[in-house]
């Protein structure tokens, strides 16, 4: 018959009572204390009879924002929004191009941060005059 382990090392190692099954020999012994410990380590750590709710966080939003300049044409800023913004309109780079320049700056276009830097720097290579990229 082989050495039985110490009550007091079972609990250490996290090992539930119930996990220990065969004790006749050593090997299936620590396979069962192993095989068991695994699963207390896979066991989720709440209590019984509670659920828990897993809250997917969206990707942060990123503003691509043009900024008015004394160098820059209506009609080059309009060409470069309907050239590097996807979905772009000629209305809708017109009116933000109005925007850019009473305003003093508009945020052309919103999104993943990836994209965000793409058309950020196509634009500042045009020559716009552009704020950095901000959370949205």
């Amino acid at each position: 018959m082989s050495p039985q382990p110490d009550e007091s090392v079972l609990s250490i190692l996290g090992v539930p009572r119930p996990c220990v099954k065969k004790r006749s020999r050593d090997d299936a012994f620590v396979l069962t204390v192993l095989t068991c410990s695994l699963q207390a380590i896979a066991a989720p750590a709440t209590a019984p009879g509670t659920t828990t709710t897993r809250v997917r966080q969206p990707y942060p939003h990123f503003r691509v924002i043009v900024l008015d300049d004394d160098v820059n044409t209506f009609q080059h800023v309009a060409e470069c929004l309907l050239k590097y913004i996807p979905g772009m309109t000629g209305d809708r780079a017109w009116d933000l191009t109005n925007q850019v320049h009473y305003e003093g700056a508009a945020t052309v276009w919103s999104g993943p941060q990836e994209q965000a830097e793409l058309y950020h720097e196509q634009l500042r290579r045009e020559g716009l005059t552009m704020a950095p990229l901000e959370a949205a």
